[in-house]
């Protein structure tokens, strides 16, 4: 048998298993929901180091201490999140109105798992899932089979232990295009969770099944000359968040654009916290190993470090460089380093004005990754609601991006998928939760005479 007989084989037999796991399930107390899923979580505490040595052995994107991170704030944050939200059962009554509000699970979640982030997208994703009563099954990246495997296995096996029906929580274990596909389109599959590039998510919208997809990111981050005092501190943010597990995040900065007033002191705070600024040769070389001649990125510089990059296009850095910075001043595919790039790497723009960078950042953002996030940092009340006009589902302001956008330094919701709105054709805008895995149902009682329509509007 190939692989894609064999990939689409076991998308058909998780789907039908994970199906009579969700009948099962349907009805098991709240409290005993919850209760699993903290038990899941806390499962992930003590193999995150190894979880994140293992994505990084298996995939060769990020860094390893950097995804243990990543692993705890989704176990921890997503669990600590959930706790105190209502998913099944009366979600809330008005008395006023006559109606009150029922959740109900969905059923069957098919989860496309990114390559980038193999281990913490099925660690949200099944907390997720399971928190609203649902059955899921994870469609993994072919590159992040094992990780994905592993991490299902930890959770699967205290959810068995806690009582809940085996193929409750499931990952192919044989994944292909075609494999993958067959889940999302199986009869018993009710709704797509989908993360990953523009490929994935096109197909997960011709699934014909209701699906949650999220798109690219090319984040602006502006700096207003109001942060004049506090250049250091936004200097460090903006380091942190790009080079976090080597820029595999989407909601990570993409280009910094600051006022002239500010623009030469913001450079030196950026070289004092590990920024590397590139010669136009220099720039030039790493477009060309970061992107190729299709105006897409190649996938074998994703997460990548920042000597490895440099070392590739053919020049060196100082020690303990954490971020590559290219000098720009167009946005377009003509400059491609002005696009989203899935490494420690960011453009630099000097603006003429205030008003330039606004416009500068409203560009960037329609470049590639229209509906994402945008940051600025800025104490000007007035310069911020100006911002805020940008087409971005997300606008972070003072906090670094990843922190800001993924809701860890923000009262956002905790969330490794964070949509990005019919701006780049996503069905929501919304950090997605397990409140977007359940079905609404109103219970309405009349509320006024039903014969009055007549009198009100003819007959």
């Amino acid at each position: 048998m190939d692989a894609d007989l064999k990939s689409i084989a076991a998308a058909r037999r998780c789907a039908e298993t994970a199906f009579d796991a969700y009948r099962k399930f349907l009805g098991t107390d709240p409290a005993h929901i919850d209760a699993i899923v903290q038990a899941m979580a806390d499962a992930i505490e003590p193999e995150a180091k190894r979880l994140g040595e293992m994505a990084v052995a298996e995939t060769g994107y990020g860094n390893a201490d950097h995804k243990r991170v990543k692993d705890l704030m989704n176990a921890r944050g997503t669990a600590d999140w959930l706790r105190d939200v209502t998913t099944l059962g009366m979600l809330w009554r008005d008395d006023a109105t006559k109606i009150a509000a029922f959740g109900e699970p969905m059923g069957v979640v098919a989860a496309l798992i990114p390559v980038t982030n193999p281990c913490s997208t099925v660690i949200f994703k099944v907390l997720s899932a399971v928190k609203a009563g649902n059955a899921i099954v994870c469609a993994p990246h072919p590159r992040g089979v094992k990780c994905g495997l592993e991490v299902v296995r930890i959770m699967a096996n205290v959810a068995d232990q806690m009582g809940a029906p085996k193929g409750l929580i499931q990952c192919l274990d044989q994944v292909t295009i075609q494999g993958t596909a067959e889940l999302m389109k199986h009869r018993r599959t009710s709704v797509v969770m989908a993360t990953g590039g523009p490929g994935m998510v096109k197909a997960a919208y011709s699934s014909g099944k209701p699906t949650l997809a999220v798109g690219a990111g090319n984040v602006p981050c502006y700096v207003h000359q109001s942060k004049r005092r506090e250049l250091g501190e936004v200097a460090e943010m903006i380091i942190a968040s790009k080079s976090f597990d080597y820029g595999t995040a989407c909601v990570s900065e993409q280009a910094v654009i600051a006022d002239p007033q500010i623009a030469r002191d913001l450079r030196h705070e950026l070289k004092l916290k590990g920024a590397y600024f590139c010669t136009p040769a220099e720039a030039d070389g790493l477009a060309k190993i970061i992107f190729t001649d299709r105006q897409a990125m190649n996938p074998e510089r994703v997460g990548q470090s920042p000597e490895r990059l440099a070392e590739l296009a053919g020049f060196s850095i100082p020690p303990r460089t954490k971020c590559l910075v290219s000098e720009e001043s167009e946005v377009g595919w003509q400059r491609p380093l002005s696009a989203e790039k899935l490494n420690p790497v960011l453009a630099f723009y000097e603006a003429k004005d205030s008003a330039h960078g606004i416009e500068l950042a409203h560009a960037i953002a329609k470049f590639e990754g229209w509906g994402h996030s945008a940051v600025i940092h800025a104490d000007d009340p007035q310069i911020v609601a100006q911002f805020a006009t940008i087409p971005t589902g997300r606008v972070l302001v003072n906090v670094p991006a990843i922190h800001g956008g993924a809701g860890y330094a923000t009262d956002l919701e905790p969330s490794f998928m964070l949509g990005t709105g019919t701006w780049s054709g996503s069905i929501t805008s919304d950090n997605v939760t397990a409140l977007h895995l359940i079905n609404i149902k109103r219970v309405a009682y009349a509320n006024r005479p039903w014969r009055d329509i007549y009198q009100e509007y003819g007959a």
